[in-house]
């Protein structure tokens, strides 16, 4: 019962596959929408302008604080109802008689109130301004490098797409081998020049091929969603690639690391916003001058404003001692800009690593490529000859078998290989992007 259901299911699956419309497309159209509905870029597109918003909130620093407030009061207060008065410039001679004083009757006062602070030297505030540009200059360089990954990926992604199409075709062909093959065994059988058991061996190799190829098919499924999450396409539709795969000829514009590489600079920008916070707090030490301002309207009556005056000034402040806390944050601050430098280092080494590695893996794929295609001349032309000797009963099924499934093999060792040396192309191109 369990088998019936399983091969139901199975069944199913192919037929869903197969009843699913296949949608043509291009490596280009794929980047297209990549580029326009990539999560992963977006999210770094939304990492910068935070960044931005960072460095937007430094403009303290250079712009002015202004605000606006209206209040109003009701007062007995003895000392605010003679300042209102006197705001409002309706104080009289009667006023300054000490029992009005001490005792006034309720005043109404309305202000509007405009505010202005102004820096005029606040060296830490231009450090921190400085290091904020430096880590928006960084973030952008940084979603520079993921659209570069990503694109990358979009390369591997389809490529893994035509070699799923590429080994359905193969083992499709070699279904159609082994099908004549069966014919052949099944007609020699019933003539007496065959025994049952290789008609039996030839029944396995049929089955073993329809279980690869039902495989292949799900892989072709399997990259196509693959695909269809980079575009960010919820509709997972059935992709087939416009070209095959074919060796690719692009030629590396460079050959070693490059120090203007997005990331590599990423990360020297970051060690630079690391100084520029170490210099802050060093400046934090220094004293900040800072200018002010206010004008005020007073009346009785809401909204209105029937006497106005002014003040401004600036002020020099040195906070001279914070508890050590000055102290621990310069020393923090220090030792974070020693620290991205030596990651920088670091960085630079592990790059400089993998570019070798990845030159050496497209060294060894381009030879690799040349031996597999050797092999599968060598296996394609045995295993013609003894299908020739096999349709003349002078070859044993077994040896037939086995060549037919070295040919086979060969085929999608040889489709692999051609992926291998594309993405290795592509990858040491990704890493000595300048």
């Amino acid at each position: 019962m369990r088998y019936i259901i399983f091969t139901l299911l199975i069944f199913l699956f192919s037929f869903h596959l197969q009843a699913q419309e296949t949608v043509l497309i291009s490596k280009l159209e794929v980047l297209a929408k990549v580029k326009e509905n990539n999560n992963t870029i977006k999210m770094s597109q939304q990492d910068v302008l935070m960044a931005k918003g960072d460095f937007d909130q430094t403009n303290a620093v250079v712009l002015p604080n202004i605000g606006v407030s209206h209040t109003g009061i009701a007062t007995t207060n003895p000392l605010m109802a003679f300042g209102s008065k006197l705001n409002q410039g309706i104080l009289t001679q009667n006023d300054f008689n000490p029992s009005l004083l001490n005792n006034p009757s309720q005043i109404v006062d309305y202000a509007t109130r405009i505010e202005l602070q102004q820096s005029l030297l606040n060296l830490d505030g231009i450090y921190q301004r400085k290091a904020a540009k430096s880590k928006w200059n960084a973030t952008e360089l940084q979603s520079e490098r993921t659209q570069e990954y990503i694109d990358l990926e979009v390369d591997k992604a389809y490529m893994q797409l035509q070699l799923a199409y590429k080994t359905v075709e193969v083992l499709e062909k070699a279904k159609e081998s082994s099908l004549d093959n069966r014919r052949i065994a099944e007609n020699s059988f019933k003539q007496g020049y065959l025994q049952k058991s290789d008609v039996l061996a030839v029944e396995v190799r049929v089955t073993e091929i329809e279980n690869q190829l039902q495989y292949a098919k799900s892989n072709i499924q399997n990259a196509s969603n693959y695909l269809s999450v980079l575009m960010n396409d919820p509709d997972y539709p059935l992709l087939q690639p416009l070209d095959s795969l074919t060796i690719s000829t692009s030629n590396i514009s460079a050959d070693n690391l490059s120090e203007n590489r997005a990331d590599i600079q990423a990360m020297v920008l970051a060690s630079t916003a690391y100084q520029h916070m170490y210099k802050a707090d060093k400046m934090s030490f220094l004293p900040r001058l800072n200018a002010f301002g206010t004008y005020e309207l007073h009346d009785d009556e809401i909204f209105q404003g029937g006497t106005d005056g002014y003040l401004f000034g600036a002020e020099l402040k040195w906070n001279l001692f914070e508890s050590g806390n000055r102290f621990g944050k310069t020393k923090k601050s220090r030792a974070e800009f020693e620290k991205s430098k030596l990651e920088l280092q670091q960085y630079k080494a592990e790059s400089l690593v993998e570019l070798n590695k990845a030159k050496r893996m497209l060294r060894d794929a381009k030879n690799n490529l040349e031996l597999s295609m050797l092999a599968l001349r060598q296996s394609k032309e045995a295993l013609r000859i003894r299908t020739n000797r096999f349709e003349q009963g002078l070859e044993k099924t077994t040896d037939l078998l086995m060549a037919e499934t070295q040919f086979s093999q060969k085929q999608l060792e040889y489709y692999t290989t051609i992926f291998n040396h594309n993405y290795a192309l592509a990858y040491v191109q990704f890493l000595t992007k300048g």
